[in-house]
């Protein structure tokens, strides 16, 4: 990398909530046996970062060891996936009776959740999140990082970091896999400037042929 600068946003193994599509926010949900699984075989496609932080959910906490067993975590509580208050644990069929839920399907930018966070609160604290850390990485001179945190969490960074502008339900992020960002210099990071090249990790070769 050079001169430059690198950071990886890695999304946490399936859950048994996810299984089941129940908004799960900052309550917690163990990572399904299959999911698992899938970690243990990325195992060995990620190099060694060298700073690794994390939400401090559980479900994140579970992934960093299986990915990275001999790297300790840095948790960042600012990395939790948005609140969703009340509708934490339920599903989208429970939540249609709600008229409150429906207006924010229509407007979930403008909404927030009953009891829960609002866009513009989650967006900001992951903000200042990620200024924790691109200022932790110049104090002990890290040039390559990872952010092993939420789909909700990745996705907002992306639609302030990405190279190429899209929406946020635009960008696609499988569990236990991610996207990395790369800088030409720290600077253009600390500038807050969009990164100079993106990528989908980690690079797998195609089964079959």
């Amino acid at each position: 990398m050079a001169d430059g600068v690198g950071i990886t946003l890695l999304r946490h193994g399936m859950t048994e909530a996810n299984v089941k599509k129940r908004y799960l926010g900052w309550t917690d949900s163990q990572l399904t046996a299959g999911g698992m699984q899938e970690l243990e075989r990325l195992q060995s496609s990620y190099p060694n970062y060298d700073r690794l932080y994390c939400s401090d959910l559980n479900r994140c906490i579970q992934t960093a060891n299986i990915l990275f067993p001999k790297f300790e975590p840095i948790l960042k509580r600012e990395f939790r996936e948005m609140n969703f208050g009340e509708w934490e644990g339920r599903t989208y069929e429970q939540l249609l009776i709600d008229p409150h839920y429906k207006r924010w399907l229509e407007r979930p930018f403008e909404i927030e959740p009953l009891q829960g966070e609002c866009y513009q609160d989650f967006s900001q604290r992951v903000h200042q999140g990620w200024i924790g850390i691109v200022e932790d990485m110049k104090l002990k001179e890290a040039k390559y990082a990872a952010i092993l945190t939420h789909g909700g969490v990745i996705r907002d960074l992306l639609v302030k970091y990405a190279p190429e502008k899209r929406q946020f339900w635009d960008w696609k992020i499988s569990y236990g896999c991610g996207y990395e960002l790369c800088w030409k210099s720290y600077e253009k990071l600390r500038r807050g400037e969009r990164c100079t090249s993106l990528r989908a990790v980690p690079i797998m070769e195609k089964e079959n042929g």
